[in-house]
This record gives C-alpha cells, structure tokens and sequence, in this order.
C-alpha cells in the first residue's frame, strides 16, 4: 500500500521494487518538478542515519544518503514537452507566489514502510500542503488546470530514506526499524527548488534550476534549525522522484 493510502503509525503489508518504469519515463528522459532539499541539517541527517543503520542488515534496498535527502513536491512535465520559455515562465510564477509565505517548521520522527520506499513523514503536514498548493497553482496558471501533474488529493509530504528493491512482505523491514527510537528532527524549510532529473541508473540524479526562497516573516520556533541557502550549487546529486510521473500520483 502507498504512503498516500496509509493510515498514520502504519506500514505497509507487502513491498514491491521501487524501480519499475512508470508511464513515460525510459532511459534518457528527464522531468522538471519542485522539490524541497536539505543542506545543512544535521538533525535531519542524524535521523536518518539512524534509521540507515537499523536497515543494513534489511534485505534488497537501497539507502539514501545525507546528499540525497528531500523532500517530493510537484511535478511539472518531461524536459521534451516543456518549453524553456514556459518553464521560465512557471518559475517566475512560482517564485513570486512562493516569495509571499514564510519558512516552514517541521519534525521528522517515525517511519513508515510503505510499498516502494522506506519513508519519515514530515509533521505538521498542513504547512508543507499549502507549500504543494502554491507550487500546483503556479503550474496550472501557466499551462492550465487541468494539465497540471498527480493528484492534487494524494500528497503526504516526507522524507525518503531508503527504496524497496524486490517484492515481498514488508515485515522484515518492519521489524528492523521497530528497534530504533530515536530524537525527532527539526527543520525549517526556507526554499523550493526546481529541478532537472532522470533515473537512468536506477538512482535518481538531478541538477538545479532556480532557487525559490520562502520570504514572508519567519515564526518563531527555537526547536527548528533555519537555513540561509541562497545559492544552488550545480553540482548533480539524486533525488527521489517516485510519485513524480507525468500520468502517476505523488506516493513515495
């Protein structure tokens, strides 16, 4: 069962391998979607790993590392359908849109294992929702409604740490999270990224496009870790993009 379907505290029965083709994508195609990434948080980073630790002994999956940690937003469309004119045009739709809310406070603590992916969700989710709508509503005024990616119902916003590479039952990977209780992590997300990735080597590779900074007055919240990142590196790193698809919900 996807993320999107379970109820919160609980797992999936049954996994199934992450790698699979979803509509439209093949080897040297890439998407443009907004993300949210995370540099600079070490609380997050030691949450993870955490729970890395407590699955390398999991059978047929793959980790992810500090670099690749993100959070899945919104899609936009494949590179081949969207014209650098219009995906300039989305963007400073966006930016202006985005630049209106203030950063976003979060926690990351329990794990879910959901059908593809080993996931932590993101609480509350309701400011990172209205984040998604702000992004989903730049695309649409750009290309239309009714041509705007994924199920506007099936977002639940997370932070993937790992990705179920075989079919099977979910109870091994449910029993060796169980044994990890570790410190919730705060993060405060000051920026949605816009992004160019593709999945040619069952990992998911990106690069960034444009930085969108969350501007509006910051709420106070000492237990959160702010970021001043202002600067997109250009160097590729991977990124999670089940739940991106052209024709498919967000889930993983």
């Amino acid at each position: 069962m996807s993320l999107a379907d379970l109820p919160p505290g609980q797992h999936a029965d049954r996994v199934r391998n992450h790698w699979w083709w979803r509509p439209g994508w093949r080897v040297g195609r890439r998407f443009y979607a907004f993300h949210v990434t995370f540099e600079n948080q070490p609380e997050l980073y030691r949450l993870a790993d955490s729970y890395r630790s407590a699955l390398g002994t999991a059978p047929a999956l793959t980790l992810i590392p500090d670099r690749w940690l993100h959070l899945t937003m919104q899609g936009i469309g494949f590179t081949d359908e969207v014209a650098d004119d219009t995906l300039a045009a989305i963007i400073d739709e966006a930016r202006g849109r985005l630049a209106r809310l203030s950063p976003v406070d979060v926690q990351f603590g329990e794990v879910v294992v959901a059908d593809e992916a080993i996931v932590m969700p993101a609480t509350p989710a309701e400011a990172v929702n209205r984040l998604r709508t702000t992004t989903r509503a730049a695309v649409g005024q750009i290309l239309g409604d009714a041509n705007v990616p994924e199920d506007s119902h099936r977002f639940r916003p997370h932070v993937s740490v790992a990705y179920l590479t075989t079919e099977g039952p979910a109870e091994p990977y449910v029993r060796a999270v169980a044994v990890t209780e570790p410190m919730a992590a705060a993060v405060r997300i000051t920026h949605v990224d816009v992004i160019d990735m593709h999945r040619d080597r069952q990992m998911y590779e990106w690069s960034p496009i444009a930085r969108l900074p969350l501007l509006g007055p910051a709420h106070s919240n000492t237990s959160a870790i702010p970021t001043e990142e202002t600067q997109m590196t250009q160097t590729a790193i991977r990124a999670d993009v089940n739940g991106l698809d052209y024709e498919m919900p967000v889930e993983d």
